[in-house]
């Protein structure tokens, strides 16, 4: 240890705090400067050298003033030193249940020659520190240690912090690693223990703690305005001394650091590297493992006990990790602890309430997991509830559960109704090219059936004479009656004809009664298309005329239907035609987007079913806080009214988009069909969570399948997985 580094540090750190404690003194000043005027003018009069009407009048406003600054003093100061300020959630360690632990850290502070730490907490990340928590709001301060460092006796002895520890390191780290790593740590309490650096620190924890409560919400207009004076002058001290504030944690942190190089210094290296491991390991586990589970009402009760499987699971995956497996036979830090699973469930709630934003304790819609119980708990569980979600939103867009309705009701959702409505047609774009030298062709009415939910599937026509046996409609959200639609197109290669009813009603030849917007194609490689009839509902292009007994004439077929489908198909069923000048055109581009980003590659059904399913997790999401927060408060709920606001006070990760909804919500429709149908099981990988296994291995190659059929429309990747892996999507799968 290099005493001048230490005292450098130390000086720097004092130095500081004075000009903080200048701030302080520079305020107090402005404060008293029209009571010390008042004095002099009121000495003046009794001398009778400051006599007449204008002294006189000066002494009155000046009184006032003086009063009122005072006034406004007392109250701003009172406010800075009662304010309760803010202090990290934490688990509370007490020292019968962590007597190893505690003898640690009191024989770390001896050889430092520190003061020791008041307590011990433990906090939900990978991260320590010392936290003042000598206020009175924070209760009653603990008996000072006889060997603890007094300052000068005019004023009063500093209360020693707490040492906050994370709690990962306790499970991952080996006792002398730990020992290591909050070896500088501990060392801040030296500069701690000194008044100067204490009083400085007092007094910018008040001015903050003032802030907040100026910021308090839900205050009468009077009661705001003496807020917003109050936090106007809290903030321009802050101000004032925040650059001197923040040199002084520095050299603070300096001078611990300097100090610690005493203790363990070749341990600290290798330590510092375990520090960064499970930090990773710690970020993987909450953001793949845990998110998942607390989005299902359950939270882990063993995450620390995660993150060594998880960073075990790394270093079997890993080349460059082995080195870390053989720490394992060594004492864990968590050994230091008398329960270590107590601890670590208090931890894990802490870290779901605080991620998360779950409640503080556990009831009947919060409930722990263990890890054994996590594939049935939380990824069978939320792969039934996103599958039932997506095919609730698929009932309101009014997708059919049948695409042909020659095949009987399955009776229960299945996966080949997503497939089927998330499969791209030629008009909707995203995959197939547009070939209109190879018989396709458009037609359809002007409307919007990405904005309204609309979905219209293709109907076969086969068998001579155009006679349809077949036909998928989807009902259509329309605005008002006579409300445009638009007709699918030909696959390519086709050689028929597209039809479509702009308004009316038309009956089909299997009885299936009215529907409005029909839309009929021909199935690939045959010729028997129906041919459109102008007599059917008068709606066909000007000029068109009905022929008499002996039939209808076609009508004149719109400028972009091929000539082979105008001459080769015989006449049928009559349907309407749109106008020819309600034939759609080609796409238009669409808005210039900023540079850099990127139009979202997806297909018209894919995002109105997104749309769909992100309303509806946002119904369910404000049903379950309103439910919360209608419930009954119990007092460990009452100690987080301060953090209520702002819960999750970290959270993970962003809003998923709509896109990423629907990926997730496919995947979990597929992974149900897996388990029914193929026998494979839901499973928990320590780095990637929930997970599908298929004959006994994880499946891996599932996930760009899926953002094909989304993207492109194209179900063939995927198509050609679930055949591969025996998966029948035609299959019923169970929801609940």
């Amino acid at each position: 240890m290099t005493g001048i580094g230490v005292e450098a540090g130390a000086q720097a750190a004092r130095s500081r705090a004075l000009a903080v404690l200048r701030v302080r003194g520079r305020a107090l000043a402005v404060a008293l400067l029209p009571a010390g005027t008042e004095v002099i003018l009121l000495t003046g009069a009794s001398t009778g050298r400051l006599v007449g009407p204008g002294w006189h009048a000066a002494r009155w406003v000046v009184g006032v003033l003086a009063v009122l600054v005072l006034l406004a003093a007392a109250g701003i100061a009172v406010v800075v030193a009662r304010a309760r300020p803010a202090t990290s959630p934490t688990v509370p360690v007490p020292e019968g249940s962590a007597p190893d632990l505690y003898g640690m850290v009191r024989d770390l502070a001896d050889r430092l020659d520190v003061p020791v730490p008041s307590a011990i907490a433990l906090t939900p990340d990978c991260d320590s520190w010392l936290e003042d928590r000598a206020h009175s709001a924070h209760g009653p301060p603990p008996r000072p240690a006889p060997d603890e460092i007094a300052g000068p006796g005019r004023r009063r002895t500093p209360v020693a912090p707490v040492l906050v520890i994370g709690s990962p390191f306790l499970w991952w780290m080996r006792v002398g690693e730990l020992r290591a790593v909050l070896a500088p740590v501990i060392a801040g309490t030296g500069p701690s223990a000194h008044p100067d650096i204490a009083a400085a620190r007092r007094f910018v924890r008040g001015l903050d703690a003032a802030v907040a409560v100026a910021s308090t919400r839900g205050r009468c207009p009077l009661t705001r305005g003496v807020c917003a004076a109050l936090g106007w002058v809290a903030r321009l001290l802050l101000r004032g001394c925040r650059e001197h504030a923040t040199q002084m944690e520095r050299g603070v942190a300096a001078a611990a650091a300097e100090r610690a190089q005493a203790v363990d210094y070749g341990l600290r290296i290798v330590a510092q590297e375990q520090v960064g491991l499970a930090y990773a390991g710690w970020d993987r586990l909450l953001t793949r493992v845990a998110l998942p589970a607390w989005r299902m009402g359950r939270w882990p009760s063993r995450l620390d006990a995660g993150v060594v499987a998880a960073l075990t699971e790394l270093s079997r995956r890993d080349r460059l990790a082995e080195g870390f497996a053989s720490r394992l036979g060594e004492r864990p830090a968590c050994d230091l602890l008398e329960e270590p699973g107590a601890v670590d469930e208090a931890a894990s709630l802490l870290a779901a309430r605080l991620f998360h934003g779950g409640p503080a304790e556990s009831g009947p819609d919060w409930a722990p997991v263990d890890w054994q119980a996590y594939p049935e708990e939380v990824v069978d569980r939320t792969w039934r509830a996103e599958a039932a979600r997506l095919h609730r939103v698929l009932d309101t867009l009014g997708v059919r559960p049948s695409l042909d309705p020659r095949t009987p009701d399955p009776g229960g959702p299945t996966l080949a109704r997503v497939l089927d409505h998330l499969t791209a047609t030629a008009e909707d774009g995203a995959w197939g090219a547009m070939d209109a030298d190879a018989g396709t062709g458009t037609a359809g009415a002007a409307g919007a059936p990405a904005a309204t939910g609309v979905d219209v599937a293709a109907c076969e026509a086969s068998g001579a004479g155009g006679n349809r046996t077949g036909a998928d409609v989807a009902a259509r959200a329309a605005g008002a009656s006579g409300s445009g639609s638009r007709a699918d197109q030909g696959a390519p290669g086709a050689q028929g004809a597209v039809a479509a009813g702009a308004s009316g009603s038309g009956t089909d030849d299997a009885g299936t009664g009215a529907m409005d917007d029909l839309a009929t194609v021909a199935a690939p490689g045959t010729t028997d298309a129906p041919t459109p009839s102008p007599s059917a509902s008068g709606t066909g292009p000007p000029g068109s005329q009905a022929d008499d007994a002996d039939g209808p004439a076609p009508a004149a077929a719109p400028a972009d239907v091929p000539a082979a489908a105008r001459t080769a198909a015989p006449a049928g069923p009559p349907v309407a035609v749109p106008a020819a000048d309600s034939a759609p055109t080609a796409r238009e581009p669409g808005p210039q987007l900023p540079f850099g980003e990127e139009e979202d590659p997806s297909t018209e059904r894919s995002a109105a079913l997104a749309a769909g399913l992100s309303a509806a997790l946002a119904r369910e999401e404000a049903a379950g806080v309103d439910a919360g927060a209608a419930g009954p408060r119990s007092p460990e709920s009452a100690q987080w009214d301060e953090f209520a606001c702002g819960l999750p006070l970290f959270p993970l990760q962003p809003q998923r988009t709509a896109r990423e909804l629907l990926a997730d919500h496919v995947t979990a429709m597929v992974c149900c069909a897996a388990v029914d149908t193929a026998g494979a099981v839901p499973a928990l990988d320590w780095l990637d969570g929930p997970s599908l296994l298929l004959g006994g291995e994880r499946a891996a190659d599932l996930a760009p399948k899926v953002l094909t059929l989304i993207e492109e429309g194209d179900p063939g990747p995927l198509r050609d997985w679930l055949a591969a892996s025996g998966i029948r999507p035609e299959k019923p799968v169970r929801l609940v």
